[in-house]
């Protein structure tokens, strides 16, 4: 099954640089055409949401594993680290800022990635976070003060923060991290090569045409969505039905569509209280981002220990 998946991710890989390069040629060739913000919040809460929507399938997985009989114990800790999350951001949104963007470059690194690597080392898992951290660090580099206001409209005022930003901006020190995230999608590519990993050639120049071309919250949301979600519910779809995909997507849509469409509620009506205080562009990147991390938080804490104790 894994040469199967391995192949299916590199033709998408292959078919999203494609389209990658076709859509930005098209904004490029459309100087005032911009995609409004509500579609990046529609296409996040119906694509990139639902690739974490069987977290409470895997829950009980690990309450099996655990031999833990209440499941409620499961929904009701998954909530309360949501909660937690966005109750430390509106109390340190600098230092939380900070820490989702090393975790989600982790995240984006390994999820995108581990498929093609059969060696399990902290070495590798270090390289995952390198890989990752491009994500974080191309819309920095192509649109810093465009990047720095969504950061601001995220509740971060801290002026250190913002200095330490500036200070890495003149110091060329955004080159010099690219260049290590460059080398480790190398490694990465080299390393026992094989040309199913050219899945990683296609994602890591997919990244820097988005984000040379589009607006951060652009690039980022058709990332989110197009690549990393779609790939890891291919993941998912294989877990249910590895013989028929057809029969899998079946299963895991109607699997899915509970928690996404709850989530998508709750979404929706904090974007209907956040408008009463802010304008609709705020409210919209507030949801998105801080809504995003914590539901980010809960998915990998659950992902660890699931594959920690079905080891």
């Amino acid at each position: 099954m894994n040469n199967r998946i391995k192949k299916i991710n590199l033709n998408h890989s292959f078919i999203f640089f494609l389209f990658c390069n076709i859509f930005t040629l098209i904004i490029y060739k459309f100087n005032n055409f911009d995609i409004s913000p509500l579609i990046c919040l529609f296409l996040i809460l119906i694509i990139g949401i639902s690739h974490g929507s069987l977290d409470h399938e895997k829950g009980k997985k690990l309450f099996e594993i655990l031999n833990i009989k209440r499941i409620i114990i499961f929904y009701l800790l998954y909530i309360l680290i949501a909660i937690l999350v966005i109750i430390i951001w509106i109390n340190m949104p600098s230092t939380s800022l900070i820490i989702f963007l090393i975790v989600a470059s982790f995240h984006f690194g390994k999820e995108d990635t581990q498929f093609l690597i059969d060696e399990n080392s902290y070495f590798n898992q270090l390289l995952f976070l390198f890989k990752g951290l491009l994500i974080i660090l191309a819309p920095i580099f192509f649109h810093f003060n465009e990047t720095v206001s969504i950061f601001k409209l995220l509740l971060v005022d801290n002026e250190i923060f913002y200095s330490t930003l500036a200070f890495i901006e003149a110091n060329k020190v955004l080159p010099i991290l690219i260049i290590l995230s460059t080398f480790s999608s190398i490694y990465l590519f080299l390393k026992k090569f094989e040309n199913k990993k050219f899945t990683i050639f296609f994602d890591y120049f997919s990244i820097l045409i988005l984000n040379y071309y589009l607006s951060p919250l652009v690039a980022f949301t058709i990332y989110f969505c197009f690549l990393h979600s779609i790939r890891h519910s291919i993941s998912l779809i294989y877990e249910i039905d590895n013989e028929n995909f057809t029969n899998g997507f079946k299963v895991f849509t109607k699997k899915a569509l509970p928690l996404t469409i709850l989530t998508a509620i709750f979404c929706l009506i904090s974007l209907y209280l956040l408008n009463n205080s802010y304008d609709l562009h705020s409210s919209i990147l507030k949801i998105i981002f801080i809504g995003l991390a914590s539901l980010t938080f809960p998915h990998i804490l659950l992902e660890y220990f699931l594959e920690k104790n079905e080891k």
